[in-house]
């Protein structure tokens, strides 16, 4: 039997400019760092000891540009679409903008791109369970397009505030809903 990990506890970075990079983690995921140095930094959102580690070693070479093999991006959940919607205003108001916003279906994902070209999501949820977001992954919708349908944000707050259903918001255009 396969003993698995019950969660995902952090990510860490290398970074050339560790002082830039902390701040832009504490400002987009309200963090707190929890001890740091020139070398190295430790920062938490929730009750995690550190949920984001950066390290700024001597010798570190800079990114190549353009896509790479490796880790693509890191993804942060809020609790719910009005808690997205308000971390949006928020970075927005500061000039911190996402670079594409998709609703994948289970997700409604704004991605934003830290100081050091690292593409950082922060979405939100549709199915209050993993299961059901799985199922409906099996789907036709999911299966013909996997990467979603892109949105505007502002159009999600105008049905927000026309009290449309968070539900029915969070239904991507291209799902045969039954």
């Amino acid at each position: 039997m396969t003993i698995r990990p019950i969660r995902l506890a952090h990510i860490v970075f290398y970074t050339a400019d560790l002082k830039r990079m902390c701040d832009w983690y504490c400002t987009v995921l309200g963090a707190e760092v929890v001890n740091g140095n020139d070398f190295i930094a430790f920062l938490t959102y929730d009750d995690e000891h550190h949920r984001v580690a950066l390290i700024a070693p001597p010798d570190i070479a800079p990114r190549p540009k353009g896509p790479t093999v490796g880790f693509y991006h890191s993804a942060f959940t809020y609790a719910g679409l009005e808690d997205l919607l308000e971390t949006h205003d928020r970075l927005r108001d500061l000039g911190i903008m996402p670079r594409r916003t998709i609703n994948h279906g289970p997700t409604i994902s704004l991605y934003y791109t830290d100081p050091d070209g690292n593409d950082v999501e922060l979405q939100v949820d549709r199915f209050e369970n993993a299961r059901d977001a799985q199922e409906w992954m099996k789907g036709a919708a999911f299966t013909a397009n996997p990467i979603g349908i892109d949105l505007d944000v502002e159009d999600l707050r105008r049905r927000l505030e026309q009290g449309e259903p968070v539900a029915s918001i969070m239904v991507r255009p291209d799902e045969v809903v039954s």
